[in-house]
Formats: C-alpha cells, structure tokens, sequence
C-alpha cells in the first residue's frame, strides 16, 4: 500500500518521466503557453540546434504584453522592437504549427486567461508558461509554474522539463468572507501575513470552507498571487464547481472519456494523512478589503489600517517603501487620493470582476480628475461584458473601454503611468516603477478600484451611500 500523499505530490509522480536524483526529475508537461516576450529567443536556439517542436498540439502561444489597447477596431503595434516581438512569434508558430491568438484575433487576450476559458486546462494537467503567474491554474487542480526561457527552449524540442521538486504547504482558510471582500483581499491578507517569501520553495494547497465557497474565478485570483509570497505553485482540489466549469467549456471530453476523466479527478486532492512541510491557518470572517501600502504586495493593510512604523528586521524595506510611496508611518490609507484607477490583468480581467466592477458604479460616475481603465483580460471576456451591457454602463460613467492585454499591469506597451502618479489598481505586483517610472501603485479588489473612481480616492466599497 502506498503511502499517504499529497495532492501536489500526486500531480508530480503522474507526470515523472524519469527520477534525475533526489530533488530532480524529468516532468512531461500536458500544456505550455508562450506569450510574445519569453518565447522568441526560445524559436531561435531550437533554429541554431536544428531542431523541431516535438509536440506543436500541446503549445499555445498569445500576444498579450506589449499589445496596445486603445479601442480601435484593428490594432497595430506601434512600437518597432514590440512589433518584432509578435512577428517573430507568428513566424515561429507558423513554422511549427502552433495554434496562436494573433494581435487582431477576436479571441486573443493574456495567457492565463484565455487557456481556461477555452477549455485547455483540465484538473490533474502540468501546464507551464514563461511567465510567473502561471500558478493561476491550480484553481482548477493543475500544477501550473512559470519558467524561463531556456526551459521555454527545452520544452519545446521535448515536452519535458527539468523540475526541482518544491516542499508541500497547506494554507487553510476557515468560515466565510463577508460582504464587501472578495478572495483579492483574503490573498493580499494572506501575502501581508506570511510575507513575500514565506511560501519560497513550496507548492501551497488551499482548502477550508471559504476556499469551498469561493467561485472557480476567485480562485482563479487566488491562486495567482501565491506567487507574490513566493510560492512555487498553488493549489485547490477540484470539487464539483471546477468540474462543471471544465466541462461546460471542453466539449471534446465526452462518452468514455468523460466517465474516465471524472474517476481520475475523484483521485486529485491530498490524501488524509498526508504530510505537508508547513501549514497555516486563518479566519475568512476576518477579513476586510485590504489595499498595499508599499512596493511589494506583502506591504499591505486592511483598508482601516495605515501605514506601519520602521522597525525591527523589515525597516530598511518599509523605510525605501515608504520614501517611494510618499508615505509616512502613521498615514490612513482612506481617503488617500489617487489620480488613476486600473482594473484588469490576469488576476482580476474576467467577467466576474467586471460583474462585480458594474454593481458598484451602476448610477454614479468618475470622479473629476480621475483617468478610469477597464482592461478585459481576453476578446471573450470583452464580449461576453458588451453582451451583458457592462461595457456601455461603465461608459456612461466615465471609464475608458478598452481592447484586451495585459495593458498597465507591466507598462511594456503606451499604457504607462506618468511619474507620481498615484494609481488604485487590480493588478499583482505594486513594484517600483511597475506601472511608469516614479508612479505609485495601490493593490486592490476590483470593487474597491471601482469605489476608488468614483470618490477619486481610496475608500471602503463597504461605506459607499446606497443610491436612491
């Protein structure tokens, strides 16, 4: 009788093509995503090699980081060294017969959104991409991580990677969030509490009764910040949720296939006495919305709290944190102005979001002085808003519409922050010069950025006055 393991265990053993030594194997690799700016260079050491892609079927690849989103019906790349990034790219996938969302697809958008919304990601899957947050698909129970480009190379030439094996951690999140906060700020809490490296070198699982309760899109958001503590990769069982989620978009598993596929996602989740290196433990009900104060997403407070004192192991990082911001020790984050408001990215660009970004501002509008972008994460996820008139609301209200991309989230195409800009955003990372060189970014719930826009500061989605 084998002994007790681990979901994230089960997942590697599944996919061991061979045992290197004792933190090393072979993994084959069900999934690979490229994006224009990791993958190039890949396309061009297999060409000096001579070699081939050994399976083009299980690569997907999408321009998404340096796309330009400005509403126009057909887009062009602008800029001469973004412009070669997506040409090569589709040059390469030509070659090599890679399907590929092109610049003017109807359906292109960022990786990590378009793969589970076509149903390319399935529970029990190795998926990989040149891009961190690939952690994302562990809401759906596949083991997703981000590599670089070399690894991009030799995936492609094998469909296998050389993988150190991370250690297990189990996060568990008990009771229910209340209303007015959402899995964005329960991640952020999460991040604030164990601190930007406290998952380094683990896989973590998520599980408890909110993470039950949250839709397979919180999750989605969840898991993809498990890398902003240093995870490795994250991790939720399939329950029934992600099954029908699977399902209603991959008509292909069907007949016999279907009844084998549900039998072997029944086996995914970690097995009673299984072992994990470390665990943590905390209380849904206690969370409220929270916004980052500093220059790491761990740099972050419930939206009540201010700015914390320079003390202790951590005060040469609050301290540069703090000169960045423009931000005493001491400052309420309420009320705090802020000239720009994002909402997009991977972490919150899905219908979901944008559902929750519309009940909020539904009969208000921008505040004088504010810019407001909403980004969608993919052409179908803008349509599926158009549909539902969530587009032409958020219009009416003062927002600029735009074409899908990864947009402000990394600033690498015309979508930048001007310095000292001060900007609520849905994004995942708050770094130094992330959104525009010397400008300033605030880490929050897509309702939150929406109440942001519409007070022209940050401000509790909770006091919002109930309109008339």
């Amino acid at each position: 009788m084998s002994a007790p393991a681990t979901l994230y265990r089960k997942l590697v053993d599944s996919h061991t093509v061979a045992q290197l030594d004792a933190q090393n194997v072979l993994l084959f690799c069900d999934l690979h995503l490229m994006n224009e700016y990791t993958s190039p260079q890949a396309f061009a050491g297999l060409q000096e090699q001579g070699r081939g892609v050994a399976m083009p079927g299980q690569n997907v690849a999408t321009v998404s980081h340096i796309i330009p989103t400005h509403p126009a019906r057909y887009r062009v790349i602008q800029d001469p060294a973004s412009a070669l990034q997506a040409s090569s790219l589709k040059r390469h996938c030509q070659r090599h017969d890679i399907a590929l969302f092109d610049t003017n697809d109807a359906l292109q958008g960022i990786e990590h959104i378009i793969a589970p919304e076509h149903g390319m990601v399935r529970p029990g899957m190795v998926v990989i991409c040149g891009d961190s947050h690939t952690t994302t698909y562990g809401a759906l129970g596949a083991l997703g991580f981000g590599i670089g480009t070399s690894e991009v190379e030799h995936v492609l030439a094998t469909q296998t990677l050389v993988y150190r094996l991370a250690q297990d951690m189990r996060i568990r999140v008990d009771g229910r969030l209340s209303a007015g906060t959402t899995a964005k700020d329960l991640v952020l809490m999460i991040i604030s509490r164990i601190g930007a490296q406290g998952a380094r070198g683990f896989v973590v699982e998520f599980c408890g009764e909110a993470i039950e309760a949250l839709s397979v899109e919180a999750r989605f958001t969840l898991c993809n910040m498990a890398v902003e503590a240093g995870a490795r990769g994250a991790l939720v069982a399939p329950d029934q949720k992600a099954i029908d989620y699977v399902l209603a978009r991959a008509p292909d598993i069907d007949g016999l296939e279907r009844e084998r596929a549900l039998a072997h996602w029944a086996t995914l989740r970690s097995d009673e006495c299984a072992r994990f290196d470390a665990e943590h433990c905390f209380d849904a009900t206690q969370v409220a919305p929270y916004v980052t104060w500093g220059t790491s997403p761990d740099q972050a407070v419930a939206i009540d709290g201010v700015v914390p004192g320079a003390e202790g192991a951590q005060r040469t990082s609050v301290e540069r944190a703090q000169r960045y911001t423009g931000l005493a020790s001491g400052t309420p984050l309420e009320g705090l102005p802020v000239q720009h408001v994002f909402i997009g990215s991977c972490t919150n660009g899905r219908i979901e979001d944008l559902r929750a970004v519309a009940q909020v501002v539904k009969g208000r509008h921008v505040a004088p002085g504010v810019r407001a972008m909403v980004v969608p994460g993919s052409g179908a996820v803008r349509a599926q808003a158009e549909a539902e008139g969530i587009a032409t609301l958020l219009v009416r209200a003062g927002f600029e519409w735009r074409q899908p991309g990864c947009s402000m989230c990394l600033a690498m195409n015309d979508d930048v922050l001007a310095p000292g800009a001060r900007c609520a955003s849905t994004t995942n990372r708050n770094f130094e010069g992330r959104q525009g060189r010397g400008a300033i970014t605030h880490l929050m719930s897509p309702a939150m950025a929406a109440a942001a826009a519409l007070t022209g500061r940050i401000t509790d989605v909770r006091k919002l006055e109930p309109l008339q």
